[in-house]
């Protein structure tokens, strides 16, 4: 894409709203920045039938065994940095099944190396450096929509044969035509001209959590909206873990923090021991016979 091309994105445009914004007073200003986000959740409400398309072709990977990858340049491919390492603390997964790939490695999360995003092999070798196989699903991110290296990355993944989805803010862009599932939020022109980092990343930021949250509930790490698959690790997390407990049982905090403690930590195996009225080693091997999933367990 030449810079005649790059111009016409809808990324680069100019927004009107913020046409005089360095004159304005502090709060004023603000309040240009707050009105523009305002619009985010609307423009990702659209998407939802694309999200949850990509939200079920993951969870069925990584229910066989697959992983999710994200991958992406400056922002974007932060953003999925940052999305990927939260699912450890929060579901207590294996830390290789969501991971998130960065043009220009782990420095560029804290130095900008932006051009390293022109390289489309750079994108297909650095997936393929993860053992990135068949069973595994990509999601290419870009607001732009016309990334090299994320570009180069779905390409690989496709010819593959693995699931691939492409996250955008630009409508009909390139990636959304090189992955099965196209996800586009396209939130308009940026309060400051081409800075992808402010409403794009809001969006983006947006539909990884659902990405990833979705992909989590349908895994089974959640009952009901309770986060039961929690690794209390410190004092913050044992004390969630026993008033999920409590809560999913109706114990009260003593007998919650008995059951954690019996368990071995197992914040699912404890619930299942107080509702189904089981030794730790049945709940554990009922727990299993259900992949894991409890909701399964307690009422399958």
């Amino acid at each position: 894409m030449n810079n005649e091309d790059l111009a016409s994105l809808l990324t680069e445009q100019r927004n009107p709203a913020s046409r005089e914004i360095d004159s304005l007073p502090t709060e004023q200003m603000l309040g240009v920045i707050n009105t523009e986000d305002a619009r985010i959740a609307a423009v990702v409400q659209k998407a939802i039938p694309q999200i949850s398309r990509a939200v079920d072709a993951v969870a069925a990977r990584l229910r066989e065994g697959g992983r999710l990858f994200y991958i992406g340049a400056g922002t974007s491919g932060r953003l999925g940095v940052l999305d990927a390492s939260e699912c450890r603390p929060t579901f207590n997964v294996p830390q290789e099944m969501v991971q998130g790939i960065m043009a220009g490695g782990e420095r560029a999360l804290v130095s900008a190396t932006e051009a390293s995003e022109d390289d489309a092999t750079a994108g297909a070798r650095d997936v393929g450096m993860r053992g990135f196989t068949a069973r595994d699903a990509l999601v290419g991110i870009a607001a732009s929509g016309r990334t090299p290296y994320v570009l180069g990355a779905l390409d690989h993944a496709r010819s593959l044969g693995a699931f691939t989805a492409a996250l955008s803010c630009s409508p009909g862009s390139e990636l959304s035509r090189r992955a099965e599932v196209g996800i586009e939020v396209p939130v308009g022109p940026e309060v400051l001209t081409g800075s992808t980092r402010l409403k794009a990343g809001t969006a983006t930021k947006l539909v990884l959590n659902m990405i990833s949250t979705g992909v989590m509930i349908r895994l089974g790490y959640v009952y009901g909206n309770l986060m039961v698959n929690v690794q209390p690790t410190n004092d913050k997390l044992r004390d969630r873990a026993r008033r999920i407990i409590a809560e999913a049982t109706g114990a009260d905090a003593a007998y919650a923090a008995h059951l954690l403690n019996t368990s071995g930590g197992n914040v699912r195996i404890a619930i299942l021991m107080a509702k189904k009225g089981l030794a730790r080693d049945e709940a554990a091997r009922l727990l299993a016979e259900h992949g894991g999933r409890l909701g399964e367990a307690l009422h399958g």
